[in-house]
């Protein structure tokens, strides 16, 4: 594809400077790697390195000082860059049609402009939405329904009753379904709780590869719009995450937990099951959540604390070796002091 500044530009909302509007790129690229036909972006602190750059032009911020390279100028460099790259995509080239490789059950119900790709499976009563793509190896389960324009990329896995909204993409590997992990103990024996449930997943959510969505005892387990979560992560059975939430990679959250709008969780965090986290919460990298926490909190540690409180908690076992080297050095001197007595 070919651009030329001007129509970047145009097509950013931005302003252009430069004396070569006409001046055409053929690629985006990162500061380092970008070539003489590339665009590249550049934020604080890194506007001065970007004049380094091998990039034929850059989009920076609107007040950002920047000279010697043509430069669009946005309110969020970093969402133009979004849309560059996207814009300069190479097209998607699969063909819509069902490979005589696949499975396609007889009662299976498959949309308008679908691909289903060799050895992909689609079992008995299962439903496929317009303009969907089903990669290699991909399972979809009896009676689960996929919504429009989905991407189902190879080796995934959709268990029978689960629901998938439009636009949803499922990386390589990832378990949509599997049963939940419950078992009653008896006599030291653990007896089996059959999981009858289903996932039921929103529009525009982005699942990463090999994570893992359990099946609800009974009811659903809900992943709501605009999630996006990260790969090599464990959702319990049950689990209701709302909208817009963001799940980094290696979290794995306890069953029955619900949480609300627009919570990050941080890589490697924790949770007890049970419990329910407010809207727009953050939590720090590896920090375990034991209780319920309200919205609009930061927290971090284990236990999760108030991220504030966690900083005066490290703070404060920084200096217990002084402390103890000075207790120490007290104790020494009333040793001394009662023996003179």
């Amino acid at each position: 594809m070919e651009k030329t500044l001007q129509e970047l530009a145009v097509f950013l909302e931005g302003k252009l400077e430069t004396t070569t509007p006409q001046m055409v790129i053929t690629g985006v690229n990162g500061l380092e790697e970008a070539l003489a036909s590339d665009i590249s972006f550049a934020v604080p602190p890194h506007i001065e390195a970007a004049a380094a750059s091998g990039a034929g032009a850059l989009v920076l911020p609107l007040d950002a000082p920047f000279s010697g390279k043509p430069v669009i100028r946005v309110a969020n460099p970093r969402l133009a860059f979004a849309r560059l790259l996207d814009l300069f995509r190479r097209p998607e080239d699969v063909e819509r049609v069902i490979s005589p490789l696949a499975s396609i059950a007889p009662t299976a119900q498959i949309g308008a402009n679908v691909a289903v790709l060799p050895f992909a499976v689609v079992d008995s009563e299962a439903v496929i939405g317009d303009n969907t793509v089903i990669y290699p190896h991909a399972y979809i389960g009896r009676q689960a329904k996929i919504g429009e324009d989905c991407k189902i990329y190879p080796n995934v896995t959709i268990r029978e009753g689960c629901e998938l909204g439009n636009r949803v993409i499922i990386q390589s590997g990832a378990v949509i379904g599997g049963d939940g992990f419950g078992y009653i103990t008896e006599q030291g024996k653990h007896s089996k709780v059959l999981q009858v449930g289903n996932v039921v997943i929103g529009d525009d959510v982005e699942i990463g590869n090999n994570t893992c969505i359990d099946r609800a005892t009974a009811g659903s387990t809900i992943v709501g719009a605009g999630t996006k979560i990260d790969n090599l992560v464990h959702l319990g059975h049950n689990d209701v995450l709302g909208e817009n939430c963001l799940v980094v990679a290696q979290v794995g959250l306890s069953g029955s937990i619900t949480a609300g709008h627009n919570v990050t969780f941080a890589g490697q965090v924790g949770s007890v099951g049970h419990i329910k986290i407010g809207d727009n919460c953050v939590f720090a990298a590896r920090c375990g959540i034991t209780s319920d926490v309200p919205s609009n909190s930061f927290y971090a540690g284990f236990p999760a604390v108030p991220h504030r409180e966690w900083l005066k908690q490290e703070a404060t076992l920084r200096n217990v070796s002084k402390l103890v080297k000075k207790v120490k050095e007290l104790e020494k001197a009333l040793t001394e002091i009662q023996e003179k007595e």
